[in-house]
């Protein structure tokens, strides 16, 4: 994987839902987002609550290799087939989901796997992130886009920001018209390389 921008014909998108709540407001952005790619390119979804993860054990210090169930595996090879990521995470207490996290946690381990080469792979490809909040102000989202930022430039991958919109009954974000609207672009956004909030500040990468 490049930093070059890929053409649509090289890309794929892996869209991780990370809601407790079925067809919630963060998947109907996220889908009204995902409405406007090019047919041809391929969208792979998974819910993490109906295929949850186990929770996380670092053994990366230890002696051994950790088992390395079915729907990590696969999860795993979703994950570096796909050129783009999409977050899709609700906000809960001004952060991604558990589920969510612990996905971001699974990378930690990915890390340290023999031969995988995880964090050269993740190199230039692009991560996204969608978000419904019950809050109106969408500074209440920074620590989420924060840590999404951050986790890109640490892999040396591209961050295409983070779709927000209004929503907590549900349904509730299909009435966001401003959200709707970003939702038919926000993939043609330009991703550039991300970088930690200091690189932005001294202009060093």
């Amino acid at each position: 994987m490049t930093t070059d921008i890929l053409t649509d014909a090289d890309r794929s998108f892996l869209f991780v839902l990370g809601s407790s709540r079925p067809e919630g407001n963060t998947e109907i952005l996220a889908r009204a987002a995902a409405e406007q790619l090019p047919a041809g390119i391929p969208q792979r979804w998974v819910d993490l609550a109906k295929d949850p993860l186990p929770d996380f054990q670092d053994g990366r210090h230890e002696d051994g290799t950790w088992p390395v169930g079915e729907q990590e595996e696969e999860l795993r090879r979703l994950t570096l087939e796909a050129t783009d990521i999409v977050i899709a995470s609700p906000l809960y207490w001004y952060a991604v989901s558990a589920s969510t996290k612990r996905y971001l946690d699974y990378w930690s381990g990915w890390l340290g796997v023999p031969g995988l080469d995880f964090k050269k792979r993740m190199g230039g490809r692009t991560l996204w992130g969608v978000t419904a909040m019950a809050e109106e102000n969408e500074a209440t989202a920074d620590g989420l886009i924060t840590s999404l930022n951050n986790t890109a430039a640490y892999l040396g991958m591209r961050f295409g920001g983070v779709l927000l919109g209004n929503g907590s009954r549900p349904g509730q974000v299909r009435s966001d018209e401003r959200a709707l609207t970003r939702a038919k672009t926000f993939f043609e956004r330009e991703a550039p390389l991300a970088r930690f909030p200091a690189e932005e500040e001294t202009g060093e990468r």
